[in-house]
């Protein structure tokens, strides 16, 4: 039997499973990322053994994510971004300071040798924080879809969370930096440190030329519609790729940031309804169930199952805190703070990147993957099912409809979540 040809059927299998069990999900009033992120760990090594992770489905789930945050971006309203902005920062800010404390006490009870050895090649202490720091990964892609799907992304809570979340990822890349510093001298934390700078830097000169270039209407927006679909999807691929490979910026922030550039053009509610279809028909639910086809659960001590379940609940109590607290300081509603909060939860992909990256540098050691995991699975499934219940408490205020996606998205969206 040829076996080359099993990627047909993987992706048929995801599709098919993806779509089953998000309606089952909605059935009972929970978004339905939730029945993609179940369809995975049901698929999954962790389950029934159906599927595990190709590179096909790797760079399929890849490639979903960027559209997923490239979306996020054309929709975003700049001008509410900017107002947002002092905002976002110090919510990621605290947001990335309370669960990296968090994470330094809960290592610093539960790493010792009567209670869990490690084999990490650091001293616990580095460890320690490494864990913390572990902690201070947003995964916004789970918040962005769910947010989508309930009509809430244009917010003032959905704008906070979405300046907040990219803020996190750079003071993440730079937390990391630090740390790894420490356990390999090839790293520079200044030169890590200019190529964040000039990467802002690059965006900011892409997005003049970018807006002049239309303006002047050297672009015939009017015409070739199918055309600047394509174009604007190069576009994104470009700047995740000059992002993630030149500034060392993780991809999904190109990505949005071209959405952001291009939310200012004529016909941005074309292209976002041509997206939308893509991501919705084939990429999202390959991302998401990505996400469940990785998690392998070794076997664990009964001393790491406690750790798992205690670092869960501080895994998603330091977010809720820290991100709500920085939101209250800046002026918003209670009701709003628990809802940033609550948006900055899921942990990801990205936890399972930092983590990965940590072992291979001798800094986590294997007896603490498999909480990190399990921190992984449960804080990307719970937070779309706490999410549609946050918002839910009483009216939301909307951001100030200037952006050109208009009601013409709504009613996108609308026909997304009813079909």
């Amino acid at each position: 039997m040829d076996t080359s040809y099993n990627f047909l059927f993987d992706l048929a299998l995801i599709l098919l499973c993806t779509k089953l069990l998000g309606l089952a999900t909605k059935r009972v009033n929970m978004p339905q990322v939730v029945g993609a992120l179940l369809a995975g760990l049901l698929l999954g090594p962790a389950c029934f053994k159906i599927l595990k992770t190709t590179t096909f489905i790797n760079n399929c789930a890849e490639i979903g994510v960027i559209v997923l945050m490239f979306c996020a971006g054309m929709e975003t309203d700049i001008d509410e971004l900017k107002k947002s902005g002092k905002a976002s920062f110090l919510i990621a800010l605290i947001g990335v300071i309370v669960p990296l404390l968090g994470g330094l006490g809960i290592g610093f009870i539960f790493n010792k040798p009567s209670l869990i050895e490690s084999n990490a090649t650091c001293t616990p202490l580095l460890e320690n924080i490494f864990i913390g720091i572990i902690l201070t990964a947003t995964s916004v892609s789970i918040t962005v879809e769910t947010l989508k799907e309930m009509g809430k992304l244009k917010t003032q809570a959905g704008n906070a969370i979405l300046g907040a979340a990219i803020i996190d990822d750079i003071l993440g890349i730079i937390a990391l930096t630090i740390v790894t510093s420490f356990a390999d001298p090839n790293v520079k934390i200044g030169l890590v440190l200019l190529k964040i700078l000039g990467f802002f830097v690059f965006i900011g000169v892409i997005a003049v030329a970018f807006t002049f270039i239309y303006k002047k209407k050297y672009v015939n927006v009017k015409k070739g519609l199918h055309r600047h679909a394509i174009l604007a999807f190069v576009f994104c691929l470009l700047l995740s790729y000059i992002g993630e490979v030149f500034f060392g910026v993780a991809d999904i922030t190109g990505a949005f940031f071209a959405g952001l550039i291009i939310s200012s053009t004529q016909r941005t509610k074309f292209l976002a309804s041509k997206f939308d279809t893509l991501s919705y028909l084939f990429l999202s639910p390959i991302f998401f169930a990505s996400i469940g086809i990785k998690v392998e659960l070794k076997s664990m001590s009964v001393a790491v199952v406690i750790f798992a379940v205690v670092l869960t609940i501080i895994a998603i109590l330091t977010k809720i805190v820290g991100c709500g607290v920085g939101a209250k300081i800046c002026g918003y509603t209670t009701k709003e703070a628990l809802q940033i909060g609550t948006g900055m939860i899921s942990r990801g992909e990205v936890a399972l990147i930092v983590a990965n990256k940590g072992q291979s540098a001798g800094l986590l050691g294997d007896n603490f993957l498999g909480p990190i995991v399990i921190v992984v699975v449960i804080t990307t499934i719970i937070t779309p099912i706490l999410l549609k219940l946050v918002f839910k408490i009483g009216p939301v205020r909307q951001v100030s409809s200037s952006n050109s996606l208009g009601q013409g998205y709504e009613e996108i969206d609308h026909y997304r979540v009813g079909n």
